[in-house]
């Protein structure tokens, strides 16, 4: 039997806050924008942009790979906060895959973009701002590592964890309570 959602409830507050931001028509400037930026960076139709919208696995391939610059900046944080010897090189090491990892994790979310609705487009404008906070927010840290600054790039990192945690609770709404995008290519999509 397939894993259901946990039920989202309008009484807690996260859930509410994301269900505003739905309903919230002055996002539609800042979706405009990455709309923009989907048009110019993710080809409009063909393999390319079937292959970021995951093809040949099935379905989106956006949410499997933040996985991997989440996980490695909080890997990062995990060895900052118990600092087991010689954590300061592996943490900013961490933080630097992390890095690695952020362009075509934001490129497959790009691609996606353009199917969700009005009201997803909005939800994922903020997902994609508070990710690109975090991900500033982990360029610095890395920045003040390897500059020495090991508690700067500690407090950076952890700052960037909570906007990176932000983005990923509204990417979570999209993909469970909203369901969208759940088209892989070749089934209906919204217009581009």
């Amino acid at each position: 039997m397939p894993a259901q959602p946990a039920p989202s409830s309008p009484d807690l507050p996260l859930p509410h806050v994301a269900a505003r931001l739905e309903q919230e028509e002055r996002l539609d400037r800042l979706a405009g924008l990455y709309e923009r930026i989907s048009s110019t960076v993710v080809p409009s139709s063909g393999p390319v942009r079937d292959e970021l919208r995951g093809r040949s696995v099935g379905h989106p391939v956006h949410s499997v790979l933040t996985d991997l610059p989440i996980g490695l900046w909080a890997s990062a944080v995990a060895l900052d906060l118990t600092r087991p010897d010689g954590h300061a090189d592996s943490a900013r090491r961490l933080v630097g895959l992390g890095l690695l990892a952020a362009p075509p994790t934001a490129l497959t979310g790009l691609a996606d973009f353009r199917a969700l609705s009005p009201r997803g487009r909005r939800v994922a404008a903020v997902h994609a701002t508070c990710n690109g906070v975090g991900t500033l927010l982990a360029l610095a840290s890395w920045r003040a590592r390897r500059s020495g600054r090991h508690g700067l790039g500690t407090l950076l990192s952890l700052v960037g964890m909570g906007a990176v945690g932000a983005g990923g609770y509204l990417g979570g709404h999209l993909a469970q309570a909203m369901r969208e995008p759940r088209q892989v290519p070749g089934q209906d999509e919204a217009t581009d």
